[in-house]
């Protein structure tokens, strides 16, 4: 890949992922307890533990959607995000294999589905796995054009001897 077209490649897939965060984030911190609601309705966790797991996704996705949208510790965020959307995918894995009727909740109050509606899992997990890439992209290459990291380091974004 051209090392000079890396950085700008690397801003538009911070950008793209932060604003899957941001927008996750402000679908559901308007209404938190249903937010506890949809981590509820994985049933991994007791109701008490979902509750309060679900009324601070929002905010860590909020918090992670802002970082990228800056640039500001964009590997750490990355790392971060890509174990989110593992925990994500596997919930989604084990809701499927348990035969929950749930909507994921990923982008809303998400919960149990009204008899005889079917989840879409498949589609939900390729999503994520789309995700997933993205944030493995910014792990391997986390120096991106447009940065807080990059004006922090006072680097150039570019290798001016190539």
């Amino acid at each position: 890949m051209n090392r000079k077209l890396l950085p700008w490649l690397g801003l538009v897939v911070r950008l793209g992922l932060a604003a899957v965060w941001l927008y996750a984030g402000a679908t559901k911190v308007g209404d938190l307890a249903a937010s506890g609601r949809a981590v509820h309705a994985y049933q991994v966790l007791p109701y008490d533990v979902s509750v309060v797991v679900g009324a601070a996704l929002p905010f860590v996705e909020l918090a992670l959607g802002v970082l990228l949208l800056l640039g500001l510790a964009t590997r750490l965020v990355a790392g971060v995000s890509a174990a989110l959307l593992v925990v994500f995918i596997a919930g989604i894995i084990s809701a499927w294999s348990r035969g929950l009727a749930i909507d994921c909740g990923c982008f809303g109050t998400g919960g149990a589905l009204p008899p005889g509606q079917t989840p879409s899992y498949l589609p939900e997990i390729l999503r994520d796995l789309g995700f997933l890439a993205l944030a493995g992209f910014l792990l391997i290459w986390p120096r991106t054009a447009v940065s807080v990291d990059g004006a922090l380091t006072g680097e150039p974004v570019e290798d001016e001897d190539e």
